[in-house]
């Protein structure tokens, strides 16, 4: 089984806050994006819901840029 803060897809880390104990109260990053479900059924079955996936994995840096444009 994969570790709940590495992306099942990729192994790279997900940065999930959830899956740290120094962030788990704060919201994860994936709350504030959306996930098209197809990128979801593309993972095997046994990888489903085990932990969360990286943003390059889950194809939303684009949408966690906008929502976080840099400071200039």
């Amino acid at each position: 089984m994969n570790p709940p803060d590495l992306c099942p897809a990729c192994g790279a880390p997900n940065n999930c806050t959830l899956a740290d104990p120094r962030t788990v109260d704060r919201a994860c990053w994936c709350f504030s994006v959306s996930i098209d479900p197809a990128v979801l059924q593309a993972l095997p079955p046994e990888l489903r819901n085990a932990a969360c996936l990286c943003p390059r994995c889950a194809e939303v840096e684009a949408q966690l840029q906008a929502a976080n444009p840099p400071i200039k």
